[in-house]
């Protein structure tokens, strides 16, 4: 399965942006989503994640309240709608999948990455 992510873009502070994640190829039955960043010179970070029915949804404490994560089964595709952006929101955006109905919040948790999206806020 590939995972193509989009949607980054240059924003001000306090504006949104909506990111997607598309997976194709042999996809499996169910799977859970996850997204998380990575700024220059620090570890990859959980950002959001949701499990395949939807029904549970985690966040890291640091964009609680301004991000939502949401997905699309029929079109294989998660999103991650970004809003209140702050300059420390800058950073390099992943998605990832795992198969199965359970969503983690740790980088060694997923086995699928996409290539990344970059987000700049701009102050």
């Amino acid at each position: 399965v590939q995972l193509q992510a989009s949607g980054g873009g240059l924003v001000q502070t306090g504006g949104s942006l909506r990111l997607s994640c598309a997976a194709s190829g042999r996809i499996a039955s169910s799977y859970a989503w996850g997204w998380f960043r990575q700024a220059p010179g620090k570890e990859r970070e959980f950002v959001a994640s949701i499990n395949w029915r939807g029904s549970s949804k985690y966040y890291a404490d640091s964009v609680k309240g301004r991000f939502t994560i949401s997905r699309d089964n029929a079109k294989n595709t998660v999103y991650l709608q970004m809003n209140s952006l702050k300059p420390e929101d800058t950073s390099v955006y992943y998605c990832a999948a795992i198969e199965g109905d359970i969503a983690y919040t740790e980088v060694l948790s997923y086995g699928r990455w996409g290539q990344g999206t970059l987000v700049t806020v701009s102050s």
